[in-house]
């Protein structure tokens, strides 16, 4: 999977909390996310805050799917409501491989 074809995909799935997102898709929208976050943000406040509202939906939903992949409920990202420590576990969650056989969300991606 490259950026592009993430990027594609996470919008293509914006409210779909089913099934299973693998670590390139989920890293590459939080990086397409950082990037245009960062350059709207230099451009103007407004247009960066405008681009956070619209794509918050996305990114809880590939966040959720890439909790699913490594057997987690979406429900666990809320952890990152716990100051520091949730953030740090979530993190090194989405950074785990996903299991590469059938779980409880699907087939693997990978």
């Amino acid at each position: 999977m490259n950026f592009f074809q993430a990027i594609s995909i996470c919008f293509k799935k914006y409210v779909d909390f089913k099934g299973r997102a693998s670590r390139p898709e989920f890293w590459y929208f939080y990086l397409f996310e950082i990037i245009v976050a960062l350059s709207l943000f230099i451009i103007n406040e407004k247009l960066e805050w405008a681009f956070a509202v619209s794509t918050f939906l996305p990114y809880i939903a590939v966040a959720a799917r890439r909790l699913h992949d490594i057997d987690k409920s979406g429900w666990w990202y809320l952890l990152g409501l716990v100051p520091i420590v949730g953030t740090i576990i979530l993190i090194i969650w989405w950074c785990r491989r996903g299991d590469t056989s059938t779980n409880r969300f699907g087939d693997s991606k990978n």
